[in-house]
């Protein structure tokens, strides 16, 4: 209820705000004409579509930067050779991941999927490669060198004791990375395809159907608060509280 609340209210005074002062539609809409352009978009299909292509393109632009982070952060963890060489390239680069790539982006990989996966994946990557990291760093050496001396491999060091030491850092690394790969999609989609949430926004604006924009934004702003609440928070508690750092 308190998450809600909130969202009630902005809801009410905008159902207040906009017949009071008479606003032009074309400038902002008012809740009727945004409820009928969301329940226009449901009836034709449209909007599972839009959905669809944007929630595809996040999940596997996510999930390529983790696998391709993950291992890269561990090893930087265990050299500090690799890590002294790297990590002014990660800082330096993590500053530009997202949008800032979306131009060079639409060069290599042109107008579609390419693009768009490749600035998502730049919106995770560098964050979960640095959480992991920092994920490793903490890990006590002892714990490394008694694996060892116990006949541990370097496989069995690293599933059984450097990555599920790292993971909570991982998750949150995770969590934090894909709100940015959120935010870059959404940008991308504007640009560089013909299929997605942005893209409906950018169509809807050529043709002053703010009804639309703003629904479009209201259903951008539902599924992150899903996603976050329903899947990053819990899983991010959860592996927490499994490797005991909160009871």
């Amino acid at each position: 209820m308190k998450f809600i609340a909130p969202l009630a209210f902005l809801v009410a005074v905008w159902a207040i705000v906009i017949p009071v002062f008479q606003v032009n539609p074309q400038i902002f809409p008012s809740v009727p004409a945004v409820v009928k352009a969301g329940i226009e978009s449901i009836l034709n299909g449209t909007l599972l579509m839009h959905v669809g292509a944007s929630m595809g393109r996040v999940i596997l632009g996510t999930v390529l930067a983790v696998i391709v982070a993950v291992p890269l952060g561990i090893l930087m963890g265990i050299s500090k050779g690799v890590s002294d060489f790297l990590t002014p390239l990660l800082r330096f680069f993590s500053v530009l991941a997202g949008i800032a790539w979306i131009p060079l982006a639409t060069l290599w990989f042109g107008y579609g999927f390419g693009a768009i996966i490749f600035v998502i994946f730049n919106g995770v990557f560098f964050i979960v490669v640095y959480n992991t990291l920092l994920g490793v760093s903490t890990i006590p050496m002892s714990l490394r060198n008694a694996a060892y001396s116990l006949g541990a491999g370097r496989w069995s060091v690293f599933t059984e004791v450097l990555l599920p030491g790292a993971l909570p850092n991982i998750v949150t690394g995770v969590r934090t990375g894909l709100g940015f790969a959120w935010r870059g999609l959404i940008a991308a989609e504007m640009i560089a395809t013909n299929v997605g949430l942005g893209y409906m926004l950018f169509v809807a604006r050529d043709f002053y159907q703010t009804e639309v924009i703003v629904f479009g934004m209201i259903v951008i702003g539902v599924l992150w608060l899903l996603i976050d609440r329903l899947v990053l928070v819990p899983l991010e508690r959860a592996t927490i509280e499994r490797w005991g750092l909160v009871r």
